[in-house]
């Protein structure tokens, strides 16, 4: 039987959908094509645990897995679920009472079923719009993230048991919706750390006000526990604000970074980088291409 599910691949800020093809035939072997990369590769051994964690198996069958279009090279863990479920309704262990093709499925497996968080869900979410596809399934962290994007239907789930009761026996999943307007504005006028909580320092608030009016830099010299940090962290309240384009288009950049995984939502304060002295030159040089891309966009 052959199975088609879908998934994605993120390349720089944009994503491309990514087909996978499962054929199950007499004789045995696990053979994975399509120019994956190592980390797809010993998927096979990920998705085995988890599967036989909650009830199910990757038989003893001839499976082959092509991951098109067959030309671009694959990255990353996070084909685990698409390739799992492909094998589930391949081999016939589940049915598919809702169309599995109408998915963009993603996530890493860990051996007990549960996922682990993925980059890029926001171009992600927004190439699938795009294509017409009717939902995203994909761990529940990088969920409010991905419903940023209206007009396609998001899914955070946190076991793969939960997927396959979706499809296998219509057990409704909790979709994740996000107003981004209003969560976008909300943040504005209530910044993380806000400059006005800034008690005297008047002469260096001055320079920061300078600074920050004129996109000028800003090197802070003094003692230990004297407030360095604490400016730093609040001179992004002093900035313009984003436009919405320009907030969704950092997130994005965020997003493939992996930077948006702990509060997810869209990106509310522009870009901000406060390096160390004793930052070393390799990271440094990495810091100021971050902030070069998300200048280009802004």
């Amino acid at each position: 039987m052959l199975t088609k599910v879908y998934g994605s691949a993120v390349f720089g800020v944009d994503a491309t959908t990514i087909t996978v093809e499962v054929n199950v035939d007499k004789g045995i072997g696990y053979h994975l094509v399509g120019l994956p990369d190592n980390a797809i590769r010993e998927s096979n051994f990920r998705i085995a645990a988890s599967l036989q964690n909650n009830g199910y198996k990757i038989p003893g069958k001839k499976l082959i897995l092509n991951m098109s279009p067959a030309d671009m090279r694959k990255e990353g863990s996070a084909y685990d679920l698409t390739l799992a479920m492909g094998i589930l309704i391949a081999t016939r262990q589940i049915e598919e009472k809702h169309a599995i093709n109408q998915y963009i499925i993603m996530g890493e497996l860990s051996l007990d079923g549960g996922l682990q968080p993925i980059r890029g869900a926001l171009p992600i979410a927004i190439k699938a719009k795009e294509e017409g596809f009717k939902g995203f399934i994909l761990p529940k962290q990088n969920a409010r993230e991905a419903a940023i994007v209206e007009g396609i239907e998001v899914y955070g789930i946190e076991n793969i048991k939960e997927v396959i009761d979706f499809f296998n026996e219509e057990i409704p999943l909790e979709q994740t919706m996000v107003d981004m307007e209003a969560e976008f504005y909300e943040h504005l006028e209530n910044p993380e750390f806000d400059f006005a909580d800034v008690k005297g320092q008047e002469s260096i608030k001055r320079c920061m006000e300078i600074a920050a009016a004129g996109g000028h830099n800003i090197i802070l010299i003094g003692p230990p526990g004297s407030g360095k940090t604490m400016l730093a962290k609040r001179l992004p309240s002093i900035l313009p604000p984003l436009s919405l384009s320009e907030a969704l288009e950092t997130t994005k950049i965020h997003s493939v970074a992996g930077r948006t995984m702990e509060k997810g939502g869209v990106m509310t304060s522009r870009p901000f980088r406060s390096p160390h002295h004793t930052i070393s030159d390799v990271t440094l040089l990495d810091v100021g291409e971050y902030i070069y891309l998300c200048k280009s966009i802004n």
